[in-house]
């Protein structure tokens, strides 16, 4: 019985995580651009960009979100990419993000 109890409450757990996560396909841009790189391929202008100061940015949906953990877009600067994340308000936590096809 132990075991059916723990089996469930794992897997309410996970089902927990999963409901409050959410996926979007976009572009990492920057904020000085925002809109204007939202099909990627912008890779060398984004890169510039932040090395300046700006702050990275995710675009979908033609909207711009500020992402709070901006540390884990360093290797998609500029280029389309899916993210799973929670969004609140206009910034996103990115949980993962992967080139996207």
């Amino acid at each position: 019985m132990k075991k059916i109890f723990f089996l469930a409450l794992a897997l309410m757990a996970l089902f927990a995580m999963s409901a409050m996560a959410a996926e979007w396909t976009g572009a990492i841009s920057e904020s000085g651009c925002g809109l204007k790189h939202a099909d990627g391929g912008a890779e060398k202008c984004v890169t510039a960009c932040v090395k300046k100061g700006a702050a990275p940015v995710f675009v979908t949906d033609g909207k711009v979100l500020k992402i709070s953990n901006a540390d884990k877009v360093n290797d998609h600067l500029g280029k389309k990419v899916k993210v799973t994340g929670k969004l609140e308000g206009d910034t996103v936590t990115i949980v993962s993000i992967a080139a996207a096809q």
